[in-house]
């Protein structure tokens, strides 16, 4: 059985608008130049704006979620926030006026309150931040419309949970940190993978020494979306497909590379410092077209530009080393890696028919032989008191596996109980980077590039995060 090690994790810390253009939200604009002069700049801040570091929620007795985008993951969200107890969907809203109505019924179906249906301009979701009956508004639209949405939220004085990236621009992302600030409301990533059962045992095994001194992670995005991506219904306007011809960066590295940002206490004790970027060739989605897609499709007038595999390099002030990777266009299994090693041991994700299809753990002094372990039994000791709590529930109510519910659950829970957010604007901003930094180590060569710091000298003292303390929901009245 698995057994605690004398080493303590935290002992070895020591002390654009919807409907807009795209060259207002996208990176392929900024030029290398720009790029590099924007790595290296830490901007100071206005008179006032202050840090949202451990910053509080007002206590909420109900948490009232508007909705943006209802595609296929804003619709299905919008069904999860309403399952939480002590949350409310009051108001959904959508371009197309046949999602917001399809949401609505789904919603009175499941035997909620109609929620307001805001639809029919471009601008709607302006409307949908400035209401009165919203405290949170979750965005699920395009990447393009994050960065403005996002801002309009904050500026309405609304929290805001933000899909995956935030933003795709560096001053982008910093101008959401200062909004944030000036505002006094949390932006937070939807990183839903953080909430997941094995990256929070891991966060758990790690911050109780097992691995001792954490020396390296290996986290991503590695699915195989050749199919979705030339889908005409799948991603609307084939936005996503569009992207890969407009930049090579890594796009989507956030599912892999948060919770092992987590587990390494960046932004509680270490931060990333450089980024270095490499990228494979762009032939996954060309050869998938010739052989797939007839010559009628438009996406024949489309010249892809994004490297199938694209790899950054992370370092850390403490001296660790993070890979994250982006490939959605090669034939290959789904993977977020999922991968942490230390001084006394390592855990690998996704090894596939070597551990029947879950995570391996080699630790010393408990294993030897160079035989890797099941994960199972230490996934049971450590699993953390989230999903212990609300595990069935989540798999009645959430996708992914039910860490969807977990994100939504304990977002409204953090709201209702008036805490500090697990997942804040800085950690947000951090795990999105990598998206302009990769644009600015290509156009550089793949020279390393410097990771911006949006604590601003905060992220050195040691505090909680998603390695939270067991606590209640509030009863609803």
């Amino acid at each position: 059985m698995p057994k605690n090690s004398p080493v303590s994790r935290r002992s070895l810390l020591g002390g654009a608008l919807a409907g807009g253009t795209l060259a207002a939200a996208g990176i392929g604009s900024a030029s290398p130049a720009e790029a590099s002069v924007a790595t290296s700049a830490t901007p100071g801040r206005r008179p006032g704006q202050k840090t949202m570091v451990d910053v509080a929620f007002d206590v909420h007795g109900t948490v009232r979620v508007g909705v943006v985008g209802l595609g296929n993951r804003g619709s299905g969200m919008s069904q999860g926030w309403a399952a939480v107890p002590g949350a409310v969907v009051t108001a959904v809203c959508d371009v197309r006026a046949d999602r917001v109505k399809r949401t609505a019924d789904q919603l009175v179906v499941q035997g909620k309150t109609r929620p307001a249906e805001v639809t029919g301009s471009t601008d709607a979701f302006t409307r949908l931040v400035t209401r009165d009956d919203v405290d949170l508004v979750y965005i699920a639209t395009p990447w393009e419309f994050h960065y403005a949405q996002g801002k309009a939220a904050l500026l309405a004085g609304k929290h805001v949970m933000v899909e995956l990236p935030v933003a795709t621009r560096l001053e982008e992302l910093w101008d959401l940190v200062n909004t944030s600030e000036r505002t006094r409301r949390h932006l937070m990533l939807a990183e839903n993978c953080s909430y997941g059962r094995n990256e929070l045992a891991m966060l758990k095994m790690a911050h109780d020494g097992l691995f001792g001194d954490v020396t390296n992670g290996h986290g991503g995005y590695l699915h195989d979306l050749r199919s979705l991506l030339f889908s005409d219904t799948y991603y609307t306007d084939s936005w996503r497909r569009l992207w890969h011809t407009r930049s090579t960066a890594s796009f989507y590295a956030m599912h892999g590379l948060a919770p092992i940002a987590a587990a390494m206490d960046i932004n509680r004790g270490d931060r990333m410092t450089t980024l270095r970027a490499t990228a494979t060739e762009p032939k996954g989605l060309a050869d998938y077209r010739a052989r797939f897609v007839d010559r009628s499709h438009p996406s024949w007038n489309e010249t892809y530009i994004n490297g199938d595999l694209v790899t950054c390099l992370i370092d850390t002030a403490q001296g660790r080393v993070i890979r994250a990777e982006h490939d959605v266009s090669s034939p290959r299994p789904y993977s977020r890696i999922n991968t942490l090693a230390g001084t006394r041991g390592t855990f690998e994700d996704y090894a596939g028919a070597t551990s029947g299809g879950a995570g391996r753990v080699y630790l010393e002094p408990d294993h030897g032989g160079h035989t890797w372990r099941d994960f199972a039994p230490y996934r049971a000791e450590f699993d953390h008191w989230l999903w212990k709590k609300i595990g069935d529930d989540a798999a009645n109510n959430g996708g992914h596996g039910g860490m969807d519910y977990v994100l939504q659950w304990r977002t409204v829970q953090l709201m209702r109980t008036g805490a500090a957010p697990d997942i804040d604007v800085y950690d947000s901003a951090a795990w999105c980077a990598p998206v302009p930094l990769s644009v600015a180590s290509l156009a550089a060569g793949g020279s390393p590039v410097d990771f911006p710091d949006f604590t601003r000298g905060t992220w050195a003292k040691p505090r909680t995060g998603l390695d939270s303390r067991a606590s209640e929901m509030p009863p609803v009245a």
